[in-house]
């Protein structure tokens, strides 16, 4: 489970910050300035200030490309809030391309491990014979 939590955390905090596009989208059909428009910002900046702190504190346990990768989830989340809130569509190619970033973030969590999970600093797996 140790090996697991922090990668639970860096989608949690990938999650915030999906969070923050909703209220993007949502305060663009508002009127500049007014209260909504205020409180959708303010909750977009709120997102994005939880997301930075909590971002700086998951790289002391994820490696930088590992959880950049793992940052594009953020695609999937956006497509999911499109159809979930906004009523929007997904076509074949959307999905596809879902796929493709999930294949993506799983070959470059996975890439250059060997079955025990040992990388040699050249980014290969190590043969522990």
């Amino acid at each position: 489970m140790k090996k697991v939590l922090p990668y639970i955390i860096l989608h949690t905090i990938v999650f915030i910050y999906s969070l923050g596009s909703i209220c993007s989208k949502a305060a663009a059909s508002k009127d500049f300035l007014s209260f909504d428009w205020i409180l959708l910002y303010g909750l977009v900046l709120l997102s994005l200030a939880v997301y930075a702190i909590l971002w700086q504190q998951v790289l002391k346990k994820v490696p930088l490309n590992t959880a950049y990768a793992n940052k594009s989830v953020t695609v999937i989340w956006g497509m999911i809030w499109g159809v979930t809130v906004f009523r929007e569509t997904l076509t074949p190619a959307n999905i596809i391309g879902a796929v493709l970033i999930l294949a993506g973030i799983i070959l470059m969590v996975t890439g250059g491990k060997s079955s025990d999970g040992a990388v040699s600093e050249n980014g290969e797996g190590t043969d522990n014979e």
